[in-house]
């Protein structure tokens, strides 16, 4: 980043200059949001802007998907998240001259987003054209107490001479992101990217009520196809000393209050706008329209300060639970930026999932349109963890909607001809919206996702009641889809197989065996059987319910057992590894090192069947089977597949690079590890994959935490217990976090040559493992366990070519190469 516009801070994110060049991305970063509500950083006055956005999570049109050669279960319906009407515009003139950033003479400028009140500021001073100088001051928050509440504001002060001041604060519904002065084709961009969101035809949002009052003014509307409803509504209280007339009007797209001051200087002239967004499936627009009422008339009852205090309140409790420190006092730029960067990941997490309230956490969050508003399996591996082990009421919520999905998940199984549940790899509402099947549909091993994130937060939380109510469903209807789709083989001892799948990596398609979906499907049937067991055990009247509920019967959870014990897990002895699928190995590499950077990321540049023909990786995948199952592999093989695998993954996926990090810190590739880390921390800060403008990677943000303590502080949770192995890199001299664990809050603290865990909170003791010896530790008796330094620092795989490359099945060595159309 240049430090000289985007200064180190450590509890900031701060732009000292506007510029047009990266308006976009600068949109995303500067967004506010609570998880519902997502306000992206387009200035009050609507000009520059690349696209407006304001989001709701889960308010989105349907579309049917039109396929030009269709087949049974296809997807059949489109799901797009929805730019809701805009209530940021607060519109400025001086002298009848308009505040554009763009062209505007500028003598101070400056923007910053604070992580510990989740506030936006901007502060500047503006000569205009007839040489006044004009100082303004905003601020903008998305409440994380009050979900459907925003709060915004606009202070104007003449600092020299008195002038006419005009405010026009709008409700404007412009569903293209858009402005009225610009070319909506200019914002969509040119060229076929998959991970841009479809854009309308016609016209999605049907006007239902629009109406300005003495300071209010609302607009309400319904989704032409998915007859979702929403209803925005703004309370505005002008402050000033000088002479002021306000004019309203409300149209069906665009209703305003506009505030006209004969300012004199030195007197402020300040405008306090609050905001309401209420959504629903299909409840009236009026019905929607009084909520909104309700939520302003209590904002103003209670006043602009009550909602800031509560938000920092908020903060300070999610800092407490979530931060990860890895500064010192004496801590250099450098270190501090890298320890701004961490809390901007995490700060996006919380702005993402904090009052998502039983919906999913969006690829994009609601920062923006990207992957058109949908819910990936990215919840479960990347953010669920993180809330797991700091929030863990919110990691509930997240699985709840799961759960809550079941029903659409059991419907879909049907369409594919399966028994059980099979969740969609993209949705919004519960269907599958993903029209290209082989990278999308065929990654069933979402079903045996959401089993480890419901499985992870049972064990860390002791919430057998969330099992025993909602988790035991998911866990039953997954393991039969299991069962139904794989089939027996023997050649010897009976194995079981799972064919014409796809795993996590998107740039092999539609494989036998791939070994991620195995590893987890294995999993999730072990947890499946476990689980009835536990609830037999200890929940016998509840049993008696799911048993009748699901028609479970103890010849079921056997088959389970066995298809676990059974499953085919594939291993190359010749090399070594675990093949990524059972032909994996019989293609050619494609050589990374041979393609430039101007045909990167792949998925862009080549058909896929040129991409499916070779050993290259969108995204770390067997690697992924080896964090998240990690007591199945044996340390040599570990690095054996790091090795094999890191030098063909390109990490044209987001989700790639923390998982690389976690796993080279594990097999001793310290400084692979840190190298992805710093990918990983950055991807939306320097835009490293070029679509931050489309909205912030949460996934990665999540993986980032990961990295961090997983990776450097080494924590496991396999099988239920606790384990640290901590490898932390020489760039940090401390990493201080804290974690939930079955009831407890320990404080978690790593230093080259000891690791410190402190029990803050809960009673009794909890049992560590630290490099394979047990301790105990309780409130009375923190840990001190002395490092010694561990394993060998070894050189990147990337610096070691002959290992690229597979075999034949005639034992041939298969040549590194790349494809022709690069050369």
């Amino acid at each position: 980043m240049d430090r000289g516009r985007f200064p180190v801070h450590p509890w900031r994110l701060v732009e000292r200059s506007h510029r047009a060049e990266d308006l976009g991305v600068t949109e995303t970063l500067f967004a506010v949001a609570n998880g519902y509500l997502g306000m992206r950083g387009n200035p009050e006055e609507g000009r520059d802007a690349h696209a407006h956005g304001t989001f709701v999570n889960g308010f989105h049109e349907t579309w049917p998907i039109r396929h030009a050669e269709a087949a049974v279960g296809f997807a059949q319906t489109g799901q797009t998240i929805v730019n809701v009407p805009d209530a940021k515009l607060m519109k400025l003139y001086v002298d009848d001259e308009p505040l554009i950033l763009g062209t505007a003479d500028l003598e101070r400028y400056e923007r910053s987003l604070d992580f510990r009140d989740g506030v936006l500021r901007r502060s500047l001073v503006w000569r205009t054209p007839s040489g006044k100088r004009v100082k303004v001051e905003s601020t903008r928050m998305v409440s994380m107490t009050q979900r459907h509440l925003a709060l915004l504001g606009l202070t104007v002060t003449m600092l020299e001479g008195d002038a006419p001041i005009t405010i026009s604060s709008q409700l404007l519904n412009r569903q293209d992101g858009t402005d009225e002065y610009h070319d909506p084709r200019a914002a969509m961009g040119e060229g076929i990217d998959p991970r841009k969101a479809a854009s309308f035809e016609d016209r999605v949002l049907v006007p239902r009520l629009h109406s300005a009052q003495q300071q209010r003014m609302e607009l309400g509307y319904s989704c032409a196809n998915s007859r979702m409803t929403i209803a925005v509504a703004a309370d505005h209280t002008l402050t000033t000393d000088d002479p002021s007339e306000v004019v309203r009007s409300a149209e069906q797209d665009l209703a305003k209050m506009v505030f006209r001051v004969e300012a004199t200087e030195g007197n402020p002239v300040r405008l306090q706008k609050v905001v309401a967004y209420h959504t629903s499936r299909g409840v009236p627009v009026r019905e929607l329209a009084d909520r909104c009422e309700r939520t302003l008339d209590r904002a103003r009852h209670h006043g602009l300060d009550h909602y800031l205090d509560e938000q920092r309140d908020w903060y300070a409790d999610f800092w407490s639970a979530a931060d990860v420190e890895v500064t010192h006092a004496d801590a250099s730029d450098e270190e501090i930026a890298v320890q701004q960067a961490i809390r901007f990941n995490l700060f996006s997490l919380a702005q993402a999932s904090a009052r998502a309230d039983q919906q999913g956490v969006p690829a994009k969050g609601v920062t923006g349109s990207g992957y058109e508003g949908h819910y990936f399996w990215d919840s479960e591996i990347y953010v669920a963890p993180f809330l797991t082990y700091t929030q863990p009421h919110l990691a509930r919520n997240l699985l709840h909607f799961r759960s809550r999905m079941l029903p659409a998940a059991r419907h879909r199984a049907r369409e594919m001809a399966q028994s059980g549940a099979l969740y969609p790899w993209r949705t919004i509402n519960g269907e599958e919206a993903s029209a290209y099947y082989a990278a999308g549909t065929a990654q069933v091993h979402i079903d045996a996702d959401v089993a480890h994130a419901l499985m992870q937060y049972v064990a860390a939380s002791g919430d057998v009641g969330f099992l025993v109510r909602d988790g035991i469903d998911v866990l039953v209807e997954t393991s039969r889809m299991w069962v139904d789709l794989g089939f027996w083989r023997s050649n010897g001892t009976p194995s079981f197989h799972i064919h014409g799948v796809t795993g996590p990596d998107e740039y092999t398609t539609v494989v036998n065996n791939n070994l991620f979906t195995n590893v987890m499907a294995r999993y999730n049937l072990e947890q499946a059987v476990a689980a009835v067991e536990t609830v037999r055990r200890d929940h016998p009247e509840d049993f008696e319910q799911v048993r009748a509920r699901l028609e479970l019967d103890d010849a079921e959870v056997e088959e389970w057992a066995r298809c676990a014990a059974g499953m085919h897990i594939p291993f190359d002895e010749g090399l070594g590894i675990h093949p990524q699928d059972d032909a994996f190995l019989d293609r050619e590499v494609w050589d990374l090192s041979e393609t430039p950077d101007s045909l990167r990321p792949l998925l862009l540049h080549y058909h896929p069947l040129v991409i499916y023909r070779f050993q290259v990786l969108k995204q770390a995948d067997v690697v992924l089977a080896l964090f998240l199952q990690g007591d199945r592999f044996t340390e040599e093989e570990k690095r054996a597949d790091f090795e094999y695998y890191d030098p063909i993954t390109t990490g044209d996926s987001t989700l790639s690079a923390v998982v690389q990090s976690v796993v080279a810190a594990e097999v001793g590739y310290a400084d692979a590890a840190w190298g992805y880390f710093r990918q990983a921390l950055h991807v939306d800060l320097a835009n490293l994959h070029g679509n931050t403008d489309d909205g912030l990677h949460i996934a990665s943000a999540g993986g980032v935490w990961a990295a961090l303590v997983n990776g450097f502080a080494g924590m496991r949770d396999h099988r239920g217990r606790l384990s640290f192995d901590p490898r932390l890199p020489d760039a940090f001299p401390v990493l201080r976090c804290t974690l939930r664990w079955q009831g407890h809050r320990l404080a978690l603290e790593v230093r080259p040559d000891r690791l410190c865990v402190t029990v803050l909170e809960g009673r009794g003791a909890v049992c560590i493992s630290v490099r394979g010896t047990e301790h105990e530790v309780d409130a009375e008796r923190p840990l001190v366990v002395d490092l010694d330094a561990r394993g060998t620092r070894l050189p990147h795989p990337l610096d070691d070519r002959p290992q690229l490359g597979g075999t034949r099945a005639d034992g041939s060595r298969i040549t590194a190469g790349v494809p022709a159309a690069t050369l």
